[in-house]
């Protein structure tokens, strides 16, 4: 299911507050679909085209910025490890074929790295193995993409609980955070992405990810197609 990237808090900020370097927010920069589209698409407001990506990403580097994933973000504001100067998180949500297809190379062109919040069954598995060996974390986006205020308790532990063993099974690999679909979440969802033991959770509130915000309810960025050099440069503040 392609995601309509509605934006804005949906419930309660989670409660749960980070200790030693929670001042220091990082930018989780949130893309969509890399690629073409056709004119008029409703989700025109996804697409961010590969040639708009590449500035982008020269731009982070040129500037002294270091992607970084989730996983790292997390052990950071839990004090347990280092972060190089000016981190960024380019997230990717869904698991369009654009981001095997034109981010991986690109980033990879710039020993970058990006997070995959992989709605399940949207990307080939050899795909995002290919994702994995080249550095990125793959998370949780669920299955269906629900609106998860909406479902039942079953399904809300099946859209999350169970999306995070599944790609644990699937690809061998620790999966740090849960995204939101659409953003929306209320504290029951909050509860059960704490319960499912995730590190960290991305929203689609604008802002810096900052663990004072709660660490199950991270800001993020959007990054909208035909943004001038500028504009991109504003964004990250």
């Amino acid at each position: 299911m392609l995601c309509a990237g509605t934006a804005g808090p949906a419930g309660h900020r989670d409660a749960g507050k980070a200790g030693a370097r929670a001042e220091r927010s990082i930018p989780i920069l949130e893309y969509h679909a890399i690629g073409f589209h056709a004119a008029g698409s409703p989700l025109e407001g996804l697409w961010v085209t590969p040639a708009e990506l590449r500035r982008q990403v020269d731009w982070l580097a040129s500037h002294g910025w270091h992607s970084v994933t989730l996983g790292q973000a997390a052990a950071y504001w839990r004090g347990a490890v280092p972060l190089p100067p000016k981190p960024v998180v380019l997230s990717f949500d869904d698991g369009y074929p654009g981001d095997w297809r034109y981010a991986l190379p690109i980033l990879r062109d710039r020993n970058f790295v990006g997070v995959l919040n992989l709605q399940i069954g949207n990307m080939v598995a050899l795909h995002v193995r290919q994702l994995i060996r080249a550095g990125w974390e793959i998370d949780a986006h669920t299955f269906t993409h629900p609106d998860l205020r909406k479902v039942s308790n079953a399904q809300l532990f099946h859209e999350v609980l169970d999306a995070r063993f599944w790609i644990e099974r699937e690809f061998y690999v620790p999966v740090p955070a849960f995204c939101y679909p659409f953003g929306f979440y209320d504290a029951r969802v909050v509860a059960m992405v704490r319960e499912a033991g995730y590190e960290v959770a991305e929203t689609e509130n604008y802002g810096r990810a900052s663990p004072a915000d709660g660490l199950l309810t991270l800001d993020r960025l959007r990054v909208m197609p035909g943004l001038s050099p500028r504009a991109f440069a504003a964004l990250l503040g």
